[in-house]
């Protein structure tokens, strides 16, 4: 990794330049996975792309597209070691979103039925077909915009 690509102040560029301890789970050429300080739950790890970037919205997706490889083999791994009921893969983009360390990072986050971490979809009423297709035919357009 060069020094262009990682950032002296974040916490998971220290951990991926070993300047910082973590309990590394496994290591890619492009991805590092390790424990974080407060897990959520038995086997929780964080998947983190070597090279510096704040979050979802500025990752390149062949960046991305490692993150996702490595977590998907990182899940088998903790399927067959916890053998779990579910797991979570989460990301947060943005501090509205709780995303408190500024270096893109998948959770994943081993699940038992009846655990502790409860349920993470807030129940709500159903929206109307009117609304879903505005919203459908807004993301619609920007992807169009994008493409």
């Amino acid at each position: 990794m060069s020094d262009a690509s990682s950032d002296e102040e974040c916490a998971f560029c220290r951990i991926v330049r070993r300047e910082e301890e973590a309990d590394i789970v496994y290591e890619s050429e492009r991805t590092l996975t390790f424990l974080p300080r407060k897990p959520a739950a038995t086997g929780h790890v964080l998947v983190v792309p070597k090279v510096h970037v704040s979050d979802l919205w500025h990752v390149e997706q062949a960046v991305m597209a490692h993150v996702v490889e490595d977590a998907v083999l990182m899940a088998r791994a903790i399927r067959l070691a916890l053998n779990p009921d579910g797991i979570n893969m989460i990301n947060s983009a943005g501090a509205a979103a709780s995303q408190s360390i500024f270096h893109l990072h998948v959770h994943l986050v081993p699940r038992w039925n009846g655990d502790a971490f409860g349920d993470i979809w807030p129940p709500s009423e159903p929206w109307t077909t009117s609304r879903r297709t505005a919203v459908a035919n807004c993301i619609m357009q920007s992807v169009d915009q994008l493409g």
